[in-house]
């Protein structure tokens, strides 16, 4: 049975960002599972999504619980660890292991807090291809995959380093960051920074956590990650150990309960000034941006593409989708387009879709046996 390896990988250079700044001393937090090939060709990098971390499968040591792709990562899964080498990093600028606001300033001696500087989507690939290439000794991946956060990390890969992966499959994601959703970041940044135990960032300095802002700006997110048909069939109004209203401000409701759990669960094991990083980044994340603004021209026709809709997804919904395809379309290249029908909203690339793993089964097999790529 493979059992998953979690490991870390200094950067021996110092890595230049896109603000300008260089970052020394960065390290990357990683797990593999399965066996790399003679030929190092069978390797698939997963992506995460904003508040994931480098346990995709196995159990995680920071939960106790499943790896967060447990039920597509794993022997005999659809990303299956034997046939397939499977990495996952911890992106730059996260609390879970890989260097980020938290981390110890080289500078200072202590945590760098707001001085630790503004990263991007594309920071993050930077990162992760020294890890691929430098640390592991891969040149070309047989694909790069990822939901969310990880499907703009994916569609990067195939625009800053198409030549190393055969193919990309990005899931409920996009191109760029729309305002609405620029605005929900907004709110849970604001959140955060009007905790008075927030302190201007340095609260680590006081011995003290913004909790409650960061559970608030959780909540604020969560509900973006659920469809309205998924709340009510799950929630509807139905009230929460009670026969009737309180007439107060209690969770009267059921909704009300999850969403508090929710928060309150978040704030054990990820950071506050990380949260404001991540969504900096995506907020930031604009494909075309550098090519004024036509999206086809950021492409290369290289890699194989599939990309994944879900029906109910209104924070990534199918139209974004499809315009990346369009573009793709623009350069002819090879393309697969699929929208995953399902009531379940954003967050149905994490559960149990049967439709949705049979569709990355198939895709990666295909990609494999195209590229006669032997486990």
């Amino acid at each position: 049975m493979d059992t998953p390896i979690a490991a870390t990988y200094s950067l021996p250079e110092p890595l230049p960002l896109d603000s300008g700044a260089v970052l020394h001393g960065v390290t990357i937090a990683y797990q593999t599972s399965g066996t790399l090939n003679e030929s190092r060709s069978n390797a698939i990098l997963i992506c995460h999504a904003l508040t994931g971390d480098q346990y995709v499968t196995g159990t995680s040591p920071l939960t106790g619980k499943p790896g967060w792709w447990s039920g597509v990562v794993g022997a005999g899964k659809a990303i299956d660890t034997n046939k397939y080498f499977v990495i996952c990093s911890n992106v730059l600028g996260s609390c879970l292991g890989s260097t980020g606001s938290g981390s110890i300033n080289p500078a200072t001696g202590t945590p760098y807090g707001l001085d630790f500087p503004t990263i991007t989507i594309a920071d993050m690939v930077r990162a992760q291809e020294r890890l691929v290439t430098e640390h592991l000794g891969i040149t070309k991946m047989l694909a790069v995959v990822g939901g969310s956060m990880g499907g703009m990390q994916v569609l990067q890969w195939a625009v800053s380093f198409p030549e190393k992966t055969r193919a990309v499959l990005a899931l409920a994601c996009s191109y760029r960051h729309t305002a609405q959703n620029i605005a929900f970041h907004e709110v849970g940044r604001q959140a955060i920074m009007a905790d008075p135990d927030w302190r201007q960032g340095r609260y680590f300095e006081h011995g003290v956590r913004p909790t409650k802002g960061l559970a608030v700006a959780r909540m604020t997110a969560h509900v973006t990650y659920m469809s309205a048909r998924a709340l009510q069939q799950k929630f509807g109004r139905n009230l929460q150990d009670r026969s009737a209203v309180s007439y107060g401000f209690d969770a009267d409701f059921q909704v009300e309960s999850y969403l508090r759990y929710q928060g309150s669960s978040f704030v054990e094991r990820f950071d506050a000034n990380s949260y404001l990083y991540m969504t900096r980044a995506v907020d930031y994340f604009d494909l075309s941006g550098d090519y004024g603004g036509i999206l086809t021209r950021a492409f290369s026709p290289l890699p194989r593409y599939c990309i994944i809709s879900l029906s109910s997804d209104w924070l990534f919904p199918p139209a974004e989708h499809k315009a990346i395809v369009k573009a793709l379309n623009g350069i002819a290249a090879n393309v697969s387009y699929v929208e995953i029908d399902t009531d379940r909203g954003h967050d149905a690339f994490l559960m149990d879709v049967p439709q949705l793993h049979a569709m990355i089964a198939r895709y990666l097999d295909g990609s494999a046996a195209q590229f006669g790529i032997v486990s």
